[in-house]
């Protein structure tokens, strides 16, 4: 449903409910709230010519190669995150990588790079994955939920996740990850659409369509409480485990 197809259902319910009341119903007192487009919706609105068909240039396919996706990702206004973008950030690493690590979003200086985990974080996660052999230059490769920052680093809206989930899962499609380590809460409660966060979830093993999923603490959240690093640190080596059995040799 459309922005304008809402209001026009909540000014008739309103119209009823006052009519019904005799008078202005409380139930609809205040501002009007503020709508929407839906996603799926408003994608396919915006992917459509003049005939009504949808564009195959706006299409994100799982059969997309990753030079495809991320440059559909730069040309990406789904929401209004693109409004305030210096950068996308679609991801870096390698192609076909042993592991596919995801994070929330873009930070500041993530968004003047156009780079994932270049700040304070991303040296802390550099230094996560090379105490376990892994590296974004020899195998991994670093996304996140979103792929534009969201204003003052807040938590990306579900809307905004939503508007964002076909490229994470074009780039899973197409990346082929032998595992999966999601950094933070943000990342696995939009990962399995699932409300349990990274205090439940992490250093369990659970399974993505078919792929390994680990969860450990943000880097972000390591730097302002150092002391879960040190359980951070146990979910690494359940990570390292799981990797050692998908490829005892990965680390040479």
């Amino acid at each position: 449903m459309t922005k304008d197809d809402k209001i026009k259902v909540y000014n008739l319910l309103k119209t009823a409910s006052d009519n019904l009341c005799g008078y202005a119903s409380p139930d609809f007192a205040g501002e009007m709230p503020e709508f929407a487009d839906d996603i799926e919706t408003s994608a396919v609105l915006r992917a459509s010519g003049s005939d009504g068909e949808v564009s195959q240039a706006t299409q994100v396919s799982s059969d997309s190669t990753l030079a495809n996706i991320n440059k559909k990702i730069s040309e990406c206004k789904r929401c209004a995150l693109c409004a305030n973008r210096h950068n996308v950030v679609p991801g870096m690493g390698v192609e076909n990588p042993l592991v596919l690590v995801i994070g929330e979003g873009p930070g500041e200086e993530e968004d003047k790079q156009g780079k994932p985990f270049v700040g304070p974080a991303g040296q802390l996660l550099d230094k996560m994955l090379g105490a376990i052999g892994l590296s974004r230059e020899k195998n991994c490769y670093i996304a996140n939920i979103v792929k534009c920052r969201p204003p003052a680093n807040r938590n990306p809206l579900p809307e905004e996740a939503d508007a964002c989930r076909p490229f994470l899962d074009a780039q899973i499609a197409a990346l082929k990850p032998k595992a999966i380590l999601c950094a933070g809460s943000v990342a696995v409660k939009n990962l399995f659409h699932s409300n349990d966060g990274v205090m439940k979830l992490h250093g369990q093993v659970l399974d993505f369509n078919g792929i390994p999923v680990v969860t450990t603490w943000h880097p972000s959240a390591l730097l302002r409480a150092p002391e879960n690093k040190r359980p951070a640190w146990e979910d690494l080596k359940v990570f390292k485990s799981v990797l050692l059995n998908i490829k005892p040799d990965y680390e040479k």
